[in-house]
């Protein structure tokens, strides 16, 4: 069985390639890879940014795999017991959380169109890059008479907000990538050409920074953003304290103090750790 996610290294970034010609869709396989490649990805502290792009030409991940849909509706469709009460979140569910929860700062490079599953797995990510072209990203499923089964709902409408998903979602709305960029579901929208080396070298300034403060402000973000204010502040100020006790905050702190005029002027955080 071929693999349908491989892995490249380019310094302290990890590029994991998707690919399953000739659709390019996603699978139970794909999601079982990319649960490997969490695990992987997590034990390596030399990986800071993991940058998950499509090996399709014009394609991140077309969709999931409609005849797996299929089959688990005419499944279910013939079932005559009761579905159960408490309901096991699904492994592609379980991926996307572990995604999350990465250390590392991930980063879909969405080089061409990414609907459904493809849509839900970069909303997963920190970064949502994506290529200037006839490229689409949206979740379509109420067009099909199903709704987005991994994530889809709840992760867009807090990105956006209820009213946008609401609108995107029951419309099967798909946009093109100046109106992803518009409604901030996309963070920056790349020349088509060049596209992957641009969307390294955005890679590349994350991994040059100080990974523990990348990791702690991640981790302060996610979490904090489902929690109340005061409980929210508490996880932030664990998060910093953790900062203020590493040598990267130490070494750091010190050369500021020697930069002439720093964040003020614009210039670079003045970290040198490896």
């Amino acid at each position: 069985m071929t693999a349908t996610v491989s892995l490249e290294r380019a310094g302290g970034v990890a590029v994991a390639v998707l690919a399953n010609p000739p659709r390019h869709t996603m699978t139970a396989q794909t999601v079982a890879e990319l649960a490997q490649l969490a695990e992987a990805i997590d034990a390596d502290p030399s990986v800071r940014v993991l940058m998950l792009t499509g090996g399709g030409d014009g394609v991140f991940v077309a969709h999931y795999e409609v005849g797996e849909l299929a089959a688990i509706a005419e499944h279910n469709l013939a079932r005559t017991t009761a579905p159960a009460e408490r309901v096991e979140l699904h492994p592609l569910h379980r991926v996307l959380l572990r995604l999350e929860s990465l250390r590392a700062v991930t980063i879909a490079a969405l080089n061409g169109n990414a609907a459904g599953g493809g849509c839900e797995l970069a909303l997963a990510c920190d970064f949502r890059l994506i290529a200037d072209g006839p490229y689409a990203i949206g979740l379509p499923e109420t067009s099909v008479g199903i709704i987005p089964g991994a994530g889809g709902t709840q992760r867009m409408a807090r990105l956006l907000g209820t009213a946008r998903a609401l609108d995107l979602i029951l419309h099967g709305r798909l946009l093109a990538p100046a109106e992803a960029l518009a409604l901030g579901l996309v963070h920056r929208v790349l020349p088509a050409a060049g596209f992957r080396d641009a969307a390294l070298e955005f890679a590349a300034s994350l991994a040059g920074r100080a990974p523990l403060a990348l990791a702690a402000a991640k981790q302060a973000i996610r979490r904090g953003v489902e929690l109340p204010l005061e409980a929210a502040l508490a996880v932030e100020q664990q998060a910093f304290e953790r900062t203020m006790r590493s040598r990267d905050a130490a070494g750091a702190l010190r050369a500021f103090l020697g930069a002439s005029g720093g964040f003020a002027r614009g210039e670079p955080y003045p970290w040198k750790g490896e």
